[in-house]
């Protein structure tokens, strides 16, 4: 099948073979994203509201790149690891698609894949006819 792929220059993309981003027609999954700053790094150490900010800014510029926009998101997924602070979370995804209010489920984990990381979130969109 053939699809349009976008990267957002993580470290983490070419060793393990995904995409930021991938559309196939008017469907758009974003794959779990990190808070991760533009050098690299962890970015708001401790900080899971401004972690959870930064996953939808990166997450909102791989629609961009691929035609979409932040009202094409139909569902999102936000990964926890501590589900005491959900509330941050939250408060992060309602300011962002308050107006928008996609299908979302928040789920807490164990751990992510560096322990700085707070939070990832996945987004799906679909672009209008």
């Amino acid at each position: 099948m053939v699809g349009t792929n976008v990267g957002s220059g993580s470290l983490y993309e070419g060793p393990t073979g995904f995409s930021r981003a991938r559309r196939i027609g008017r469907y758009i999954a974003v794959a779990g994203t990190a808070p991760i700053a533009p050098d690299g790094s962890p970015a708001h150490l401790g900080d899971l509201y401004r972690q959870t900010l930064r996953c939808l800014e990166i997450i909102e510029k791989a629609l961009k790149d691929l035609g979409a926009e932040r009202g094409n998101v139909i569902r999102t997924r936000v990964y926890l690891t501590d589900a005491a602070q959900w509330r941050e979370a939250a408060r992060a995804h309602g300011e962002y698609f308050r107006k928008i209010r996609p299908a979302c489920t928040f789920i807490v984990v164990k751990g992510l894949l560096e322990p700085e990381w707070l939070v990832e979130v996945e987004a799906d969109a679909v672009l209008e006819d």
